[in-house]
Order: structure tokens, then C-alpha cells, then sequence
């Protein structure tokens, strides 16, 4: 059963040995199967996972022949059982994990069993990134102050980790104010091959991972195997479980040629992102090829591979070569590890070979020589800009953000923003040397009578508290950032950056004092190459100071703007931007004063700070004028290829990087002395609002329950297509007067501190609250409360009283489950579509939903329901809850599971849907076979045992 340990059948006799320095190693050999050579690198990948796990029953040797006979343009049909090397965390997403595990312990101790039973059966890694906020900037106290708000807010989680860091085995955590998560995984956690101890023998293997963030595929770019997903999931491969997937498709892209001067690693996966999205990607892995891959550095590798989310693919791989080992020998891994990669990656002809030819879905290619600057935006990240046009598309894009007095756009606005230059480089406000301090105190705001929409809103004159005034208007860049792994990784870019901003300071020039500047390094690294370079000193001169080792901006913790600045633009209504270097730039995730997200690379960040606007185009306009009044461009202080490397080969060394991550694990003072719980079972604080014990155990026993028909059940909602897990699971701030809200101030908890439903994933009496809660969700059952309109919002009818009134959601199925009464959720298409969120599933499961009926399932939601214990059944082909008559207000039967006792999974089962007394007059039952969407004998054992989570602690025991 732990096919993350033993391959019992090995049908192919793929099991051999590789000495590698003197040590042996058992490997297998994926040249056993037919048709190995001409697969992409990522399915060889694959194929030896296969061979290693085949145990005849979960892996099978008709799944290993499937994928050496992978026919490359067919589309996925045959799944596969995928058993990742390890796992990889954030906090955010981590922390239910490791609830879910410490309440494990709990129940084996109940039910008789040992506690230590319960650890991780694949190594799992835990990097804090996600917590810290740039609440402060500008000035060198801002990392301390910012961490220590940290602290403050996260206490309780932290301490909790701190525990799960001490109480399971094969689990570790890199604590807060160390590094973001990627960046971390690509700099020392990954190996590119495993090497583990399994029954007394030294095994080498593949690295691959899956993580609980989307961007996790940033290791790709290391030709690591391995791609984001939800708790659930990782919960489960963590505890030995294989992941379900179908063969992907596979995109070939070949590259050629070199990337110019002036060109960065950002502007190279901007083009990259725009091309994959026009050519359609989604499910599908991309794979990089061909003689233009030797001359792409390993950090650029990553950047592209960060960004695979983006452009919609599952993973975006390079292969191994040179590059690799040479990133490996500098981020300090040690010389047998390097010598394990090169010679397992030959022998398993996994080694980049531009001559040979493989097999691909399909075709593209770029050749990096024509790559220009580019920038990204609005408000997606596939939205590219050529830098030349940037000026221009802002002039277009505007337009759809400010309104004229009749509530749209006009040509004649689109003349007035032309001739803007609320701007001007000589601007008072641009004053060489000033510091951002001042900017955290209350400024006097007066309005213009005149300015571009002219009726609507108009530029603030806005001044500072030292007297200085500046004008605001449309289009000001209120917010600068160096942020996000995708960049913070890459020396290239981050030292163009510094030395962009000492050219800058030379010159007199400095960042218009209306823009918050922060810096998030995503490991100490960075801050060690800054500070031997001495450019620290230059970032800190236009006001870019260290503000967090974490996300920051890229996931919106970007803390309050500059306070005049933000009373400006919410007053006058201005649709101002940000410039972050990160890889994600979506409509409200940044800021949520700002409307204009524009990603762009390290060096340009800078720039747009010196500029103070999108409304500038770096070719004509001036960024200011230096000590002799001289005008100063862009093209004056962009640092040549030469300069960066000069400074990459004498402040950059493997040393940092062995110095750095020597104490990884241990954090500072604050993570140390943190108070914290000892032994294997956790001591749960009764008056948390942040950690809870989660319930999923309740009265569980080691005899199963038998599998049960649903009788007199009730719909709980009506949904139509497209519901996505963001429609399902809780995420944003937890707003007033809301089921969660009301939890929390009746637990003490003022409104100013309800924080995030991301922060609080450990306390499943908030997050159940917050599901089905999204403001836009559409429950059609409430139309019929609403004049025939669904409400938008959480909310749904309570049929346990005699008018079915609205009512929240979690209110309705609080007076159900006091009923008895089960529920049931009717959907339409490619419900639980959108990223792979636990929450989904486990919120659905603890409101007391026991079944979904949808026309269809994305497949990881559907895997993820069954893993809770909700069945996952689709209406007959063609037909949906509409067609058939139904509306909602029946009572709802569902008979044929109980085959599931007799160890087989019936293919459909009956729906009986009668009318109630909330029905309308007249109604009839309707009766119906419903498909059964549990589609394997694994997720048949998960479904009889009421989840993945029971099914494995009853295996523990």
C-alpha cells in the first residue's frame, strides 16, 4: 500500500544498481520499457515513478506500458498513480495540514494506537513566507518593526508550528524572516535526485515534489518534477498516497539563439507567458528543448518555470545539464550530490541531449534573440506591453478605469489624458535624498478645479507634512516593488536593480515622494551579494529598504500606502498603479487603493519609481535632471550586461550560500523562545481563534461504517456553470457581519484583528463559516425570495422553517445537522474548476453536505470531495437539475451506494427527488440515474472508509 517505499511487483525487472564515488545506489532502470527514449524529459520522469511504485493493484504494469506507448497526440485518457519525493509548504496552506496530522494523533491514541505512528511517510517542508506585511518602509528599522507585527498577529500559529517542528519526524520548517518558499526549494531544499534509505538500502530517484501553492513549479526550472495543489492532496502524499492524474499532454519549446543586451530574465518570461497563453496550455506540461537551453542560466530557468500558473500549464520543465550542476555547486550542495545528479541523470538518459529527438502533443519555438523589453499588465500577467508602447496602451487601459461624467470613457478624455503632465521631472516633490519617513503622518489634500475628466474626478494636490506639495492624478505609480521569488531569485536582474538605482543616485535622481518603495529579498542571500556590493546603500537611497523575507506585495500583503496618498486617491477617486517584479497582477490583489497592477522586471521597478507614472515613455521623457541640470533618460543609467556581471562575479559565492542555509531550521531569538508545547500529542488552547482541533475523527472507530443510501436530504444549493473552488472555498478578509464575523467577536476578537481567512485555515469554526461565502456566488435557490434574481453572496433557503426564508449558508446547515437532515448541492459545468483549494471539499464536508450533483467535475475537486467523504455523482448526459425539472426545493433520495459495501463501485445510482411543502403546487417526483464519479478502487476505499484521512489512520493502526 505505501508505494512510497517499496515496489513489490517490479514486472520489468527495472530494479539495478548505480555506483556513484564509491557509493552504490538502487535505481530503476527506465530503459526496461519499450519506448522510453523519445519521451520528454518530464514523462521519463514519470515513467521511472511508475516503475518504482508498481504494486499491481494502485501502480500497474498496464499504466507503465501506457506511458512508454504514450501516444503524443491523443488526448489524456489513462490515469496513473503519481508518488511525489517529498512535499513543500507555506504557511498559509501548511498549517490545516498539519492540524489535520496533530488531530491524527489524537485519535490513534483513542483508538489504541501509538501517536508516533502519525508522522509524515514523504518528507514535507515548510517555509513561513505568506504572514509578513510591509506595514513599514522607507526606513532601515522596517525589516524589525515589520517582523515584529509579524509575530504579534501570527503568535498562535507560530507556536504551533514550532510544536509540529519539534513533534513529527521527516518534517521541517523554516521559520518566519528567512526566505519565500521557492526560492528557499531551489537554493537547498531540492536535490534534483533523491537519495533515501528504503528496507536497509540505499535508493536513488527523481526529486519531485507537489506544493501547496501554485507556484511551487518554480523548481521546474532545476528539472525537478513537480507542480502546486491542494491540502488535500498534500495531506495525502505526505502520508504516502499517491497523487491521481492522467498522462498529460505534452508542448514542445524549442528555444534558439541568445538574449540581447538590455534584455532581462522578466522581459524573456513575459514573452514566453503572452505566447503559451495565446497557444493554450491548460492541463498540458511545457518542456523547454533544443541548443538555445545551454545558454539560459539556471535562475532565469526558474523565473520561466514560476511563472507556469500564468500561462496555464501544469508544469513548465528543463531538462539537466551543465547549467544545473554548475547552480547546484554554487547554492553549496556538496560534490556527491552533484557527481549523484550528473551520473544518474546519463544513465537514465535524462541528461539534455539537443540532438535527439522526442516525442511532443505539439510544437513552439522562440528564438531569444528577438526578446524586447516588456512589461505586463493591467491587470493580468499574459497582458503584455512592449516597454516602446507602454505610454500608449496606459492611454487605452485607462480608459477602462476612469469614467466620464455620464459614466464612461470619451475620445475627449482620451485627449486630456494624452496631454497629461501632472508629472513634470522638476517636479517639488522630487527631491534628491528624500526619505520616506515622513510619508507614515497626515497630510492637508486640496482639490483642483480642473484636470483631465473634466466633471468627474480630478488630480488632488497633495501635501506633504514638510510643506512640499505635489500634484496625484490618474496613472501615478503609488507603489514600487521588488518582490515575489520569481525575480528575488534571479542575481541578473536583482543586481541590475541596485546598480540601475547607484547610476540614479549619482545623477541627483530620486523616487517621486508618492511612491511607497519596498524590497522583499526572498532569501538572506540576496541581502549578503546587496551589501558586499555596497548596493544596498544605493536601493536604500531612493528609498527601496529590506521590508520582510516573504511574498509580500506579489500575494497583497502590501500593507497601507503612503496615508496622504491613499486619502487622495479614495477622495478623488484616481485610478493610480503599482509596479511590482512579481507574477501576479490581478484586479484587487495588490492594493486595494490601487486599480493598475503592471508587473515588471527589478530594474524597471526602479525605474517607475524615479518616474512616478505609467503616463511616461522612457525613450522621450526625462527620469529628471542631474547636478549640471543635464536631462537624464533611462537609457543613461541602465546598467550594460558587463556591469551586472562584473558585480554577479565578485559579490556572489558558494560560501553565502553554505553560510546561509547552515541554520536554516533554527530561526532567530523570536522563533526560539517561542512558548512552546512538548510531546508527541498537541496541548489545544481552548481559546484559539487561530488553531483548533479539527472534528474529522468525531466518534470514529476502526470498524467502518457501513456505506449508507441518502434519505431525505435537502438541496442546499442551486449552481450553475463555472463554480470555481474560489466560489466554494473561504479566501479575503472576513467582512462584518458575516456567520465568521460573529464568531470572532463573540470570542473576544475585536474587528480590527479578524485578519484573513487565510491566516485563520487552522480554525475550521471560522473557515466553515466562510464557505459557499463568496460575494459573487449565485445560489438560484434564493431567486425565488428575490423577485425571481439570485441574491449574490453566501446565502440559500432554510427549509427547516415553514416560509423557507433566506438565510447564510452555515445558518441553514446549523438547523439542518440539528435535524439529522443531510444535504445535497446541485451544479452545472466543470464545477470545482480553478485552483485546487482543501477548503472546498472539507468546508462542503462539515456543513453536512453528503453528495454533489453536478453535469460535470474538474478533476482535482472531484478527487478532493471524494477524499472528505461527499460523493461525487453527474447528472445523465445532456441533462442538468434545470432540464430535468428540478428546481431545489425537493426532497432528495439517493439509493445504490450501499453497493459500495460489497467491495464493488456501482456505475450509477437512483435520484429520487420529491416535491415538499415548499414546492409549488402540482410538482411531481422526478427520478433519475445519476453517474457515479468515483473512478478508481483507491478512491473507492477512501469513499467506504468516510475519507482519505480515516482510510489511512485505520491503515496506521
Amino acid at each position: 500500500m505505501w508505494g512510497v517505499t517499496v515496489s513489490a511487483v517490479d514486472s520489468f525487472g527495472a530494479r539495478s544498481t548505480l555506483e556513484v564515488g564509491g557509493q552504490d545506489y538502487e535505481i530503476f532502470r527506465i530503459d526496461a520499457v519499450e519506448g522510453h527514449e523519445s519521451l520528454p524529459f518530464s514523462l521519463k520522469v514519470l515513467l521511472e515513478n511508475l516503475l518504482r511504485t508498481e504494486d499491481g493493484a494502485n501502480v500497474t504494469r498496464a499504466q507503465i506500458e501506457a506511458l512508454g506507448a504514450w501516444k503524443a497526440e491523443a488526448d489524456p485518457d489513462t490515469e496513473i498513480q503519481f508518488t511525489p519525493a517529498r512535499v513543500v509548504m507555506q504557511d498559509f496552506t501548511g498549517v490545516p495540514c498539519i492540524v489535520d496530522l496533530a488531530t491524527m494523533r489524537e485519535a490513534v491514541t483513542e483508538l489504541g494506537g501509538d501517536p508516533a505512528r502519525i508522522n509524515p511517510l514523504s518528507p514535507a517542508e515548510m517555509v513561513i513566507d505568506h504572514s509578513v506585511i510591509a506595514d513599514l518602509f522607507g526606513s532601515d528599522n522596517a525589516l524589525e518593526r515589520n517582523v515584529e507585527i509579524e509575530y504579534e498577529r501570527n503568535g498562535e500559529r507560530y507556536q504551533f508550528l514550532r510544536w509540529g517542528q519539534t513533534a513529527f519526524d521527516d518534517f521541517k520548517v523554516v521559520p518566519p524572516g528567512t526566505g519565500i518558499v521557492h526560492q528557499v526549494n531551489i537554493e537547498h531544499l531540492a536535490k534534483v535526485v533523491y537519495d533515501r534509505t528504503v528496507d536497509g538500502v540505499l535508493r536513488a530517484y527523481p526529486d519531485t515534489c507537489v506544493g501547496t501553492d501554485s507556484h511551487t513549479t518554480m523548481v521546474n526550472g532545476l528539472g525537478v518534477l513537480g507542480w502546486g495543489v491542494g491540502g488535500i492532496e498534500a495531506e495525502a502524499a505526505m502520508l504516502g498516497q499517491s497523487v491521481s492524474m492522467l498522462i498529460p499532454r505534452v508542448v514542445g519549446f524549442r528555444l534558439t539563439g541568445d538574449i540581447p543586451a538590455g534584455v532581462t530574465a522578466t522581459d524573456v518570461v513575459l514573452t514566453i507567458t503572452d505566447m503559451l497563453r495565446q497557444h493554450g496550455v491548460v492541463g498540458k506540461f511545457v518542456e523547454f528543448y533544443g541548443e538555445g537551453v545551454a545558454s539560459v542560466p539556471l535562475a532565469n530557468r526558474a523565473t520561466i518555470g514560476n511563472m507556469s500558473p500564468e500561462f496555464g500549464s501544469t508544469a513548465a520543465m528543463f531538462p539537466i545539464d551543465d547549467v544545473t550542476l554548475d547552480y547546484l555547486r554554487l547554492t553549496g550542495r556538496d560534490e556527491q550530490t552533484v557527481a549523484l545528479v550528473e551520473a544518474y541523470a546519463k544513465q537514465q538518459k535524462l541528461w539534455h541531449d539537443p540532438s535527439r529527438e522526442l516525442r511532443f502533443s505539439e510544437f513552439m519555438e522562440l528564438d531569444l534573440s528577438t526578446v524586447v523589453p516588456s512589461i505586463a499588465g493591467p491587470k493580468r500577467p499574459q497582458d503584455r506591453i512592449l516597454l516602446s508602447e507602454s505610454k500608449g496602451q496606459f492611454e487605452r487601459d485607462i480608459l477602462n478605469y476612469v469614467a466620464s461624467p455620464s459614466g464612461t470613457a470619451t475620445t475627449d478624455d482620451a485627449a486630456d489624458i494624452a496631454s497629461m503632465d501632472s508629472f513634470p521631472a522638476s517636479d517639488p516633490g522630487s527631491v534628491p535624498g528624500e526619505e520616506h519617513e515622513q510619508h507614515e503622518h497626515a497630510a492637508k489634500v486640496a482639490v483642483l478645479q480642473s484636470g483631465s475628466f473634466e466633471g468627474a474626478s480630478t488630480p488632488a494636490n497633495v501635501t506633504t507634512p514638510d510643506g512640499r506639495e505635489y500634484v496625484l492624478d490618474h496613472g501615478a505609480v503609488t507603489l514600487a516593488a521588488i518582490t515575489s521569488c520569481t525575480n528575488t531569485s534571479n542575481p541578473s536582474v536583482m543586481i541590475a536593480a541596485g546598480l540601475l538605482a547607484r547610476k540614479a543616485r549619482d545623477r541627483g535622481l530620486t523616487s517621486k515622494p508618492w511612491v511607497k518603495t519596498t524590497l522583499g529579498p526572498g532569501s538572506k542571500v540576496v541581502t549578503d551579494y546587496y551589501e558586499k556590493s555596497g548596493l544596498n546603500h544605493d536601493l536604500e537611497h531612493l528609498g527601496f529598504y529590506t521590508v520582510g523575507y516573504g511574498c509580500t506585495i506579489c500575494i497583497g500583503n502590501s500593507g497601507p500606502l503612503i496615508e496622504e496618498v491613499s486619502e487622495a486617491i479614495n477622495e478623488h477617486d484616481l485610478a493610480v498603479t503599482a509596479v511590482l517584479s512579481g507574477n501576479r497582477n490581478f484586479e484587487g490583489r495588490i492594493s486595494p487603493d490601487v486599480k493598475m497592477n503592471y508587473l515588471a522586471s527589478p530594474p524597471l521597478v526602479v525605474a517607475y519609481a524615479l518616474a512616478g507614472s505609467m503616463h511616461f515613455d522612457f525613450e522621450t521623457d526625462a527620469l529628471g535632471t542631474d547636478q549640471d541640470g543635464a536631462e537624464v533618460f533611462l537609457k543613461d543609467i541602465w546598467p550594460s550586461t558587463e556591469e551586472v556581471q562584473e558585480i554577479v562575479d565578485s559579490s556572489i559565492s558558494r560560501e553565502q550560500f553554505i553560510t546561509q542555509y547552515a541554520t536554516v531550521f533554527d530561526g532567530d531569538e523570536r522563533w526560539r523562545s517561542l512558548p512552546t508545547p512538548e510531546g508527541p500529542i498537541f496541548e489545544w488552547d481552548a481559546d484559539s481563534t487561530y488553531v483548533r482541533k479539527a472534528p474529522y475523527f468525531d466518534g470514529m472507530t476502526m470498524e467502518l461504517t457501513p456505506v449508507a443510501d441518502i434519505h431525505g436530504a435537502r438541496v442546499m444549493a442551486t449552481l450553475g456553470d463555472s463554480v470555481t473552488t474560489d466560489h466554494i472555498s473561504p479566501a479575503g478578509n472576513i467582512k462584518a457581519g458575516t456567520p465568521a464575523a460573529q464568531y470572532l467577536t463573540e470570542h473576544g476578537v475585536g474587528q480590527r484583528d479578524f485578519n484573513s481567512y487565510g491566516s485563520r485555515r487552522g480554525n475550521h469554526e471560522v473557515m466553515i463559516r466562510g464557505t459557499f461565502a463568496n460575494i459573487r456566488l449565485r445560489n438560484q435557490l434564493t431567486a425565488s425570495v428575490n423577485d425571481g434574481t439570485a441574491i449574490e453572496g453566501g446565502y440559500t433557503r432554510d427549509f427547516t422553517q415553514p416560509e423557507g426564508p433566506r438565510s447564510f449558508i452555515y445558518d441553514a446547515c446549523q438547523s439542518y445537522a440539528e435535524q439529522d437532515t443531510p444535504l445535497v448541492v446541485f451544479g452545472g459545468k466543470e464545477y470545482g474548476s480553478g485552483s485546487s483549494r482543501d477548503w472546498a471539499a472539507k468546508g462542503t464536508r462539515l456543513l453536512g453536505v453528503k453528495a454533489v450533483i453536478t453535469e460535470s467535475f474538474e478533476r482535482i475537486h472531484r478527487s478532493n470531495l471524494i477524499g472528505m467523504g461527499v460523493v461525487p455523482l453527474q447528472f445523465p448526459a445532456g441533462e442538468s437539475w434545470e432540464s430535468l425539472g428540478l428546481d431545489g426545493t425537493e426532497v432528495v433520495s439517493i439509493t445504490g451506494l450501499e453497493q459500495l459495501n460489497e467491495g464493488t463501485t456501482p456505475k450509477t445510482v437512483t435520484v429520487t427527488a420529491a416535491p415538499s411543502e415548499h414546492s409549488a403546487p402540482g410538482k411531481e417526483t422526478i427520478e433519475f440515474e445519476a453517474l457515479v464519479r468515483i473512478d478508481t478502487p483507491g478512491e473507492a476505499d477512501y469513499y467506504r472508509n468516510g475519507g482519505i484521512l480515516q482510510y489511512v489512520l485505520r491503515s496506521l493502526v
